[in-house]
């Protein structure tokens, strides 16, 4: 059932999940593939619950899961944040292609068509050496279809249209075909054109700057060279237009002015497999992406580029398993004024060697162990000889870094129905390429200030992971806890030697709680998530001396944000083998938090702001029926009654202070019609 396999998926390792199924010769005797660090909160998500609420952006796809959520209701300015934590923490990858930096702080770095996902695998927290470089703060995989997983039976050919219709407010409109090239190669094609109007609150109030127009191209190869050896290749273009706030992820009071922008994105994967044996099981992944912005009121324009691999061998012996690898990026990110020529350019890149195992001890004990190395460059370019008449920098900026991270973990089975496990995990990231908008803030008042000094140090962390797991007939619950320390956070605006500079230590302690129960058609499911995520502050960067800062979205955006209790609680009903109904519902609770300590020591405010985020609770329903064997129709809707709230992960209200500073609310009652035919 639906439910189950969101928890039950959730000791997947999520290295082995290509290779379980066809690696393992000896059943008697193959080690039992689970992750043990970080298990205590890795889930997956499925393309048929993607489906089940007509996903349309980022907030749908995570809307069951209590510890991730997506903050910003403008498309283009939703961000994922996991236990807190921004996804510029995460390493965030598509088939492989790592998504790395953000164009503008103000909006998102995540772009994703929910319907061409096969499934997402989640590891919050820094977990496992094959989670890739700078994974801080955990990982975010997501992998789309091919046509292979769309044919059925003995078809050669497919296809499908689907049409859906959004109340509030715009029109969705798809289409794929796929088909076998020969016996072993298949293809896909799709399209997709989204267009959408301001969307309305629930009060009923316009939610400016939230229209927009969106196309999607994806073209996808793939197929067996041999008996054992497969290779795919994809191409993704990804377009939208819009006119957004100069800051789309704060409300556009009316009137206020909004500025023609474009957003793109292309994207080329080549994953490439060998199943040789069981001592060679190779993987390899080739990407590059090319992501721009244009926009805002000075007409700028910001790129990236970046360029990557990732090459894993996995060797398995009756208990054991090996899987161990090379990984490396380049990035660059240029800006400069849409009409102009280039004035700013960052590049960096990241090397990672690394090795992760497990071993089955005896049959109730399996230990995880792994080691990862990484390498990271860091350079400033001069591109413009003069800026106001003032010298850019006597020098180019530069940092080079390097750092090892350990992993060890254990997983046990007390009896039959409750099993244990424990994990410790570290992680590294060294500078990394900045935000696009912004890659000339080393200008203060004509002053040269390096971007980074020699006393700036990478960013670690340590993870600890503890939970407890109940298995038994139909039920399946877990508890479980964490504690993570970022120490040495790297950010910007802060006094230093230079922009960014090490301005402390970010610890995140929480608990979850999951459960999932099946009794005939029915699947229930509820979920629980409490994260305390909190900066104690280097000393001398306020001042004031305060022993910690709850971590908010206005004064550390690109950093994180703060959110109350979730809890989440979900129930389906297979009616038939044709139709099914069921009902999410999501409860955050109310925090208040102590917020502009840097405006207070800028003068710009007298005292600290009491920062109030309001309980919510929000009701989505859907339903769905397969009228034909090739025509299917779903009804959801979403905030059933039309609640009027501001996500926590969104930016706060500071209206009280700066009138322009909140959040926009998110979309009131909005009913989804998809009608959808198969060829």
């Amino acid at each position: 059932m639906r439910k189950l396999t969101l928890l039950g998926v959730a000791c997947s390792l999520s290295s082995a999940l290509s290779y379980a199924d066809t690696q393992v010769k000896d059943e008697t005797n193959a080690i039992e593939k689970i992750s043990v660090v970080g298990a205590a909160t890795n889930f997956s998500i499925t393309a048929e619950e993607i489906e089940q609420f007509q996903a349309n952006d980022l907030a749908d796809i995570f809307r069951e899961s209590p510890s991730i959520s997506v903050g910003g209701s403008v498309g283009v300015a939703q961000k994922i944040f996991v236990r807190g934590l921004e996804d510029a923490y995460l390493n965030v990858t598509v088939d492989g292609a790592q998504q790395t930096s953000t164009l503008f702080h103000h909006i998102g770095r995540v772009t994703l068509d929910p319907d061409l996902l096969k499934q997402i695998d989640v590891q919050a927290g820094a977990g496992e050496a094959t989670s890739g470089p700078g994974a801080i703060g955990g990982s975010i995989r997501f992998k789309t279809k091919n046509a292979q997983d769309l044919l059925q039976g003995d078809e050669s050919f497919g296809g499908s249209v689907k049409a859906n219709y959004f109340s509030n407010d715009g029109t969705r409109y798809s289409g794929s075909l796929y088909g076998k090239l020969s016996d072993s190669w298949g293809v896909l094609g799709y399209y997709s054109t989204i267009d959408r109007d301001n969307m309305e609150d629930g009060n009923g109030d316009e939610i400016y700057g939230t229209a927009a127009d969106q196309d999607l191209m994806f073209v996808k190869v793939s197929g067996d060279i041999a008996d054992n050896q497969f290779l795919s290749l994809s191409y993704e273009k990804r377009d939208e237009e819009g006119e957004f706030s100069a800051r789309p992820n704060w409300v556009v009071l009316e009137g206020a002015a909004l500025y023609p922008s474009v957003a793109d994105r292309e994207t080329i994967v080549g994953n490439y497999l060998l199943d040789h044996s069981d001592m060679v099981y190779l993987e390899a992944t080739a990407y590059q992406t090319s992501s721009s912005f244009r926009g805002g009121r000075f007409d700028w324009l910001a790129e990236i580029d970046s360029t990557g691999f990732d090459i894993r061998n996995t060797s398995v012996t009756p208990n054991h398993s090996f899987t161990y690898g090379i990984d490396y990026r380049s990035d660059k990110a240029q800006s400069g004024p849409a009409a102009g020529s280039v004035e700013n350019e960052e590049e960096g890149s990241a090397l990672g060697i690394y090795a992760q195992a497990h071993s089955n001890l005896s049959p109730e004990l399996l230990l995880s162990y792994g080691v990862r190395f990484d390498d990271y460059d860091f350079q400033q370019r001069i591109l413009l000889e003069e800026y106001y008449g003032t010298p850019v920098t006597d020098s180019p900026a530069a940092l080079s870094d390097s750092e090892f991270s350990f992993n060890l973990g254990l997983s046990y089975e007390l009896t039959d129905h409750w099993s244990l496990a424990l994990g410790y995990a570290e992680a590294a990231r060294g500078k990394e390429i900045g935000d696009g908008f912004t890659l000339d803030e080393y200008l203060y008042d004509g002053e040269d200030i390096p971007v980074v000094a020699d006393d700036v140090v990478p960013e670690t962390v340590e993870n600890l992971e503890a939970s407890i797991e109940y298995k038994h007939t139909n039920l399946n619950a877990r508890f479980s806890l964490y504690q993570s320390t970022i120490y040495d956070v790297l950010f910007s605006g802060y006094e230093g030697n230079s922009v960014y500079n090490n301005i402390g230590d970010l610890e995140s302690t929480g608990i979850e709680f999951d459960l999932a129960y099946t009794w005939e058609n029915v699947d229930l499911f509820f979920g629980f998530s409490s994260a305390d995520t909190e900066l104690a502050p280097r000393e001398g960067i306020y001042n004031v001396d305060y022993p910690s800062i709850d971590i908010n979205g206005y004064e550390f955006v690109g950093l994180g944000n703060s959110r109350g209790n979730t809890w989440i609680l979900g129930l389906d009903y297979e009616v038939n083998d044709n139709a099914s109904v069921g009902i999410n519902i999501t409860k955050v609770d109310e925090i208040n938090i102590d917020t502009m300590h840097q405006a207070v020591d800028l003068g710009w405010t007298d005292a600290l702001y009491r920062l109030n985020k309001p309980s919510y609770t929000t009701v989505d329903i859907y339903g769905e029926w397969n009228i034909t064997e090739s025509f299917a129709v779903n009804l959801a809707v979403t905030n059933l009654f039309d609640k009027l709230y501001l996500d926590h992960s969104s930016v706060g209200d500071y209206s009280e202070v700066f009138a322009s500073v909140i959040g926009p609310y998110e979309a009131g009652r909005d009913i989804r019609l998809s009608v959808s035919y198969e060829f």
